[in-house]
């Protein structure tokens, strides 16, 4: 079937074809279509079409919240089908791939509930004869790019609240893992999407995403990924002054005071960083430990990381699955050598598993280091995979500059039975959120994004919603008499 979706129609693409590949044995899963510049072309101005002149801008907000709701029943319908599909793209366990639909599932619910209840306020003039309001309405074309780690839960992210706020919009998925998407396209397809409100191209960032970004029909772009990328999209969108939201990754410190229970705190570290291999923008990668628990609690981790069993995302008895890619495992080798080099000392892992039914797939051994310095290249760029970097703090304050000590803002934690020093701590870290005695949980109405370097605008919670909103002010004056400026 072909694999793009424009102006209501599945297509084959001009720009040739791509195999995607299971990250658990490098074979082939699907072969996708891939987009030509004729068909970016073609999906921005069946998008920009679809709002200036379709239905779907002038649709009520109570209908366009009804389509949403069935989006989420048809997540339901087909959970497993799905959670397989990300599985075989991403390489993630089963387990996982089911809560992620879970999640974008009460995604869709969440926006489809808050469609009809953001329709604006009446603002208090001061005068009897006015009536002025400030109203929502939708920016208009939004160009949606995704990641790999997470396609599926990402993109519902963007699409829900760009949908429920009246947009069309132009999905980009990562050229690695674009078959959830693909998916979930579908559905939408099914419940009842206009033509041309969703499409869909598949590429890389050069041939795809920066002539989506460059475009001057096109009004915003949200883009989750890479800081580079990030960097370039905002240059880009400059000539048009479009309207930018980017989510770019973090360096997330998880602090953990001596109070902490040694077998919480050690199951929480693992958890934290080694989840989904490491490849979690929100990843707890700096675990901060005060001096009093440090020895103790690396030992631990250090032991318990040596026995995550890796394997196929289908093993129920897998607790992690590959890397995304064997260009993405080489990165990671680069940064524990260079770990290495600049004398960490690697407590665990720092090696390929040496199980044969592992060698054809992208596994890498969840790795530990301690005795690091603030100004290692481990500590101080984004690895994204599974590596642990163990610092060390004597007081609050230096708990605190450490976890400041970033140019990302997107995560932290705190972990302490001092419930004043938990909130002191977390009141004064500059992260989008920050956990105490917690790691990882989000809910669809509580608003994720980033500090910093970390990026701008929000996702989720009323904020997520905002985003792809224009706000504008209508002042109506009930008895209108002559202004009597000007005299003459």
């Amino acid at each position: 079937m072909p694999s793009l979706y424009i102006d209501g129609s599945w297509t084959a693409g001009s720009g040739g074809s791509a195999e995607v590949i299971n990250p658990f044995d490098a074979s082939v899963v699907e072969t996708v279509d891939q987009a030509g510049p004729d068909d970016v072309e073609r999906a921005v101005i069946a998008a920009r079409t679809a709002f200036d002149t379709g239905p779907w801008r002038t649709t009520s907000a109570p209908e366009r919240g009804a389509l949403l709701r069935r989006v989420a029943e048809l997540l339901v319908r087909d959970k497993e089908e799905i959670a397989r599909t990300e599985t075989l793209d991403t390489g993630k366990t089963l387990v996982e791939s089911r809560i992620d639909v879970d999640d974008v599932t009460a995604v869709f619910r969440y926006y489809a509930d808050l469609a009809d209840k953001e329709a604006g306020r009446i603002v208090d003039t001061g005068q009897s004869n006015v009536l002025a309001r400030v109203v929502h309405e939708p920016v208009g074309v939004c160009v949606l790019i995704t990641p790999w780690n997470y396609p599926l839960l990402q993109l519902s992210w963007k699409v829900a609240p760009a949908l429920a706020a009246g947009n069309t919009c132009v999905i980009k998925p990562s050229e690695v893992t674009p078959l959830t998407s693909i998916l979930l396209v579908k559905l939408l397809e099914e419940a009842g999407v206009p033509r041309g409100v969703v499409n869909i191209v598949l590429g890389d960032g050069r041939s795809v995403g920066a002539p989506l970004t460059e475009h001057a029909a096109v009004d915003m772009v949200s883009f989750t990924g890479g800081l580079a990328t990030g960097q370039a999209i905002i240059r880009a969108s400059a000539a048009t002054v479009k309207r930018v939201a980017v989510e770019l990754g973090g360096k997330n410190p998880n602090i953990v005071f001596a109070d902490t229970d040694l077998d919480l705190a050690a199951d929480w570290a693992l958890t934290a960083v080694f989840l989904h291999a490491g490849q979690v923008c929100s990843a707890g990668a700096r675990l901060i430990v005060e001096d009093a628990l440090h020895d103790d609690l690396v030992a631990e981790i250090g032991r318990r990381a040596e026995r995550i069993r890796l394997g196929n995302g289908f093993d129920d008895k897998s607790e992690s699955g590959p890397l995304v890619s064997a260009a993405h495992r080489a990165k990671i080798e680069d940064f524990v050598a260079s770990a290495q080099a600049e004398g960490a000392r690697l407590v665990v892992g720092g090696k390929r598993p040496d199980e044969p039914e592992l060698q054809q797939g992208f596994f890498y051994r969840p790795t530990v280091f301690a005795d690091v310095r603030r100004d290692m290249r481990v500590i101080r760029e984004e690895t994204f995979g599974p590596i642990l970097t163990v610092e060390r703090f004597s007081t609050e304050a230096e708990a605190i500059e450490l976890g400041n000590d970033t140019e990302y803002g997107l995560a932290g934690a705190v972990w302490t039975a001092d419930m004043g020093r938990a909130h002191r701590v977390a009141g004064a870290l500059r992260h989008g959120t920050v956990w105490i005695n917690d790691y990882h949980p989000y809910v669809p109405g509580a608003e994720w994004g980033g500090f910093k370097r970390s990026g701008n605008g929000r996702e989720l919670g009323p904020t997520g919603l905002a985003e792809y909103q224009e706000h504008k002010h209508v002042w109506h004056n009930t008895a209108p008499a002559p202004a009597r400026w000007f005299k003459g």
